[in-house]
């Protein structure tokens, strides 16, 4: 019974559903840098900046260098929210720049199938592409050598 339970629930998961890391050949703060010039360069708007390593020095407690960028853009984000309004939870798109841990940069991201999971959303649709092709693009324009 159990193995059957485990074997319906490793079924029902999403094959491309996925957390995404990319190696960067520069710093977290340059990182973040090339990410929002990409994603300004594309006409979205960067909503934020959360540097948590920052906030875990002013309490003082030690983290990685990691910072959340969020951004996003009406022309890209409405379609989801059209087809669930609790695609809102996850929108604006957010990219972790973060230390990997082994003296290197990193960006990790959710794929758009992972973000709506639970919801109304298509993950075939064209407006769920479009969120990973966005993230695809300006992620890897963050990390270009």
């Amino acid at each position: 019974m159990i193995r059957t339970l485990a074997a319906l629930v490793l079924l029902a998961a999403p094959a491309s559903a996925e957390t995404v890391t990319k190696p960067s050949p520069v710093s977290v703060p340059e990182t973040v840098e090339r990410l929002v010039a990409a994603v300004e360069g594309a006409g979205a708007t960067v909503v934020a900046q959360v540097p948590h390593s920052d906030a875990a020095a002013s309490v003082e407690m030690d983290l990685p260098a990691a910072v959340l960028v969020i951004f996003g853009s009406p022309q890209v984000g409405t379609p989801v929210m059209q087809q669930d309004l609790r695609a809102g939870l996850t929108l604006p798109l957010r990219v972790l720049v973060h230390d990997d841990g082994q003296g290197g940069t990193a960006l990790t991201y959710h794929t758009a199938e992972t973000l709506f999971a639970g919801m109304d959303v298509d993950p075939s649709s064209e407006a769920a592409q479009r969120i990973d092709g966005a993230l695809g693009n300006l992620t890897d324009a963050a990390v270009a050598d």
